[in-house]
Parts: structure tokens; sequence; C-alpha cells
């Protein structure tokens, strides 16, 4: 007789990585349809669990569930601008956006769910979770230029600049992810020095920073 093949032992997930699993699965969902036609037996099919399962985890039903995932997106894509302090400015705002596309890219749903919110889903927590992320993108620019008060010139540029970033990213996504994520990075640096000038010209603050760029250009 010929042996058979050992069946695969069955592995009991941990009680993170059910709720990883079940994120996922939730993000996959959101970022193609919008939230108020999500169910959580779609949530269920696509994590290959059962409804039950999923109230365990998520006692507050969809919408607690929706703003975990939307969360658990936001953690990592605040991580993509702690870059450290080391060498040239734009050096660093390139590597921060090289692991932000590389998110882009790698996440491309979760990304979309993200920031395609604009459903009954959305509430002022989902909102703040979107902002944080923006802000926390702005705060570490900020440090990175060695500006403890921004004035309202600069402030906005960065804030604008970061709004272009998330907007040409969802483009990018559309666009079937071209130009390649190198052109990607290295035109949204130059879009970054460009608003910059603009505002120099209207703001002694932003010159200042953009003839110290220009220096270790």
């Amino acid at each position: 007789m010929t042996p058979q093949a050992p069946t695969p032992a069955y592995r009991r997930l941990s009680v993170e990585e059910r709720r990883v699993q079940l994120l996922e699965a939730a993000l996959a969902l959101f970022a193609h349809r919008p939230p108020q036609e999500v169910s959580l037996d779609d949530v269920a099919e696509q994590a290959g669990v059962s409804r039950p399962l999923v109230y365990r985890y998520f006692p507050g039903g969809k919408q607690q569930l929706y703003e975990a995932a939307l969360r658990s997106a936001a953690d990592e894509l605040r991580l993509c601008f702690d870059e450290p302090r080391e060498g040239p400015l734009l050096d660093r705002l390139s590597r921060a956006l090289d692991r932000y596309l590389t998110f882009v890219d790698e996440h491309d749903t979760g990304f979309s769910a993200l920031l395609r919110g604009g459903s009954v889903a959305e509430t002022s927590r989902t909102s703040s979770i979107v902002d944080g992320v923006r802000r926390a993108a702005a705060e570490h620019i900020m440090s990175h230029l060695d500006v403890a008060e921004p004035g309202p010139r600069l402030h906005m540029t960065v804030r604008m600049w970061i709004t272009a970033v998330e907007a040409a990213s969802l483009m990018w996504l559309d666009e079937d992810k071209q130009p390649s994520l190198d052109e990607m990075r290295d035109w949204l640096v130059e879009q970054f020095l460009a608003v910059l000038t603009v505002t120099a010209r209207r703001d002694p603050q932003t010159a200042a920073l953009v003839e110290a760029l220009a220096a270790d250009l």
C-alpha cells in the first residue's frame, strides 16, 4: 500500500494572531466597498471563520471592527516618517517617503481603506484616526526642519504637501502604480522643495529654511 501523506497539523491561532487575521480581512473588504455595504458575515467569510468568532473579538460589531482596522493601518503609517535625524534633510525625507510608498504598495487595501472614508461608518473617532496620521507626519517633518514653533504659512505648507502626498498615493494605486515607486518618491521630494520655495517668497521663516536646504544640495 502507498503510505498516505501525513495530515498537516492544525495550529490554533493565538488571540493576537486571530485579531490580526480579522483586521486584515476587514481592511481588504473596506478598501473596495463602502463600509455600510460590508457585513460581519462578509468579514467572517473573508477570514474563513464563523460570525460568532468575529463578535467574540469585536463585541461592538462592525463599527468597532472598522475603527480597529483603521487604527491598525494608521499605526503603521505613523512609523513611516519616524526617520533618524542623520544626513541632509531631503535625503531623510526621501527615505521616509520610501517607507511610506512601500507601505502603500504592499498594503494598498489598508491604505485605501484608511483614506477613502466618507461613509455612514465615519465618525469623529475615525476622522481623528486619519487626521492623527497627518499630524504625526507634520510633527516629524517640523522636527527634521528644527522648527519648534512653525508660523501659519509654514504650517499650512507642510500640511498641504502631506495632503498632496496622500492624494498622489491614491491616484498612483488607481493608475496601476505608475510611474515607478522611485520616480514617485523623487517627484514628491521635489514638490516639497517647490512648495517651500513658493512660500518662502512671502514668509521669512520659510525663506531661511529654503536657504539652509539649498546649502545641503
